[in-house]
């Protein structure tokens, strides 16, 4: 598990688009945090670092959000108003080309594969922000290990 403080959105921005460098196909993000904590900010980054030039925003009322203009696809998923026993499909995207962006994953634990990255956002002050990294398998700890030693991400 790592841990980094940003100052501003400008600052999360970055940070996830220095993290976009080392993700590739079949990876998947989790997304946590309160609303207005950073999800969606977060996601656009990652979006710049992958070379999505496209407006993303929320995918909250359209559940999935797909974007190819960069160098993998995203798919950006917001899972709130989506349970557990519902099987809508997203588990799909997981063996595709790109990598899965999900809010509001600890809605749907069961159909997680077993390798994320866990990121969680918290509040620490207006602008500031908590950036926590959890891992649970070699391809997130791999990720995790790659920005962490990655001077880039915090300047």
């Amino acid at each position: 598990m790592h841990q980094w403080t940003t100052s501003s959105p400008e600052e999360t921005m970055h940070f996830s688009e220095r993290m976009a460098a080392y993700l590739q196909p079949g990876d998947v993000l989790t997304l946590s945090g309160d609303l207005g904590a950073g999800k969606t900010i977060f996601t656009k980054g990652l979006a710049k670092g992958l070379g999505i030039h496209e407006m993303v925003n929320s995918p909250t009322f359209t559940i999935v959000k797909e974007y190819h203009s960069g160098r993998l696809p995203l798919y950006h998923m917001d899972v709130y108003r989506i349970s557990d026993e519902e099987d809508i499909g997203i588990d799909d995207y997981f063996e595709q080309d790109g990598v899965t962006v999900i809010e509001w994953a600890e809605n749907i634990p069961s159909w997680l594969p077993d390798d994320v990255l866990s990121v969680v956002i918290e509040r620490a002050g207006e602008h500031e922000r908590t950036i926590t990294c959890k891992t649970s398998g070699d391809r997130s700890e791999r990720i995790n290990e790659e920005i962490s030693n990655d001077e880039r991400a915090s300047d």
